[in-house]
């Protein structure tokens, strides 16, 4: 299992810097070519998300980016230290309950939305020290050229 790390600061203009990354590492993973567009745009989303939660909230610790390369998958989870209140101790992401007058989070919901239309494998956790994105992908078993 092959993993490679990603730090930045909580600023805009490193998205585009981990989308680069995230497809670089997807093709050497063996993502099909087909799908590394969504995994740039899934990533960007992700990593949007995470940076408007720090800067709502005044998080100066940088945004976690992990590419994990397994035997027949690559996952990449994106990791926020932005507390979470939810009301009705709903997790954040979290479609309200019937009787839930809760309104969903706007552009939070949003990205979190267009995250689930692009990847089939995700799933979203958060709490009080902050949130996970970790989507996955399966890979091609490599070729050896001749």
């Amino acid at each position: 299992m092959a993993t490679v790390e990603l730090r930045f600061s909580a600023l805009p203009e490193h998205v585009r810097t981990a989308r680069l990354v995230a497809a670089a590492v997807a093709r050497r993973a063996g993502v099909d070519e087909a799908v590394l567009d969504e995994v740039r745009l899934a990533v960007g989303e992700a990593c949007t998300r995470a940076v408007g939660l720090h800067q709502s909230s005044g998080v100066t610790a940088p945004v976690r980016v992990a590419l994990i390369e397994d035997e027949k998958q690559f996952s990449i989870e994106v990791g926020d230290e932005a507390p979470r209140a939810t009301p009705g101790g709903r997790a954040p992401g979290a479609l309200p309950e019937d009787g839930d007058d809760a309104e969903p989070e706007g552009e939070d919901e949003m990205g979190l939305a267009v995250i689930s239309g692009l990847v089939d494998d995700v799933e979203v956790t958060a709490g009080e020290s902050g949130g996970l994105i970790r989507m996955s992908w399966p890979t091609a078993p490599a070729t050896l050229l001749p």
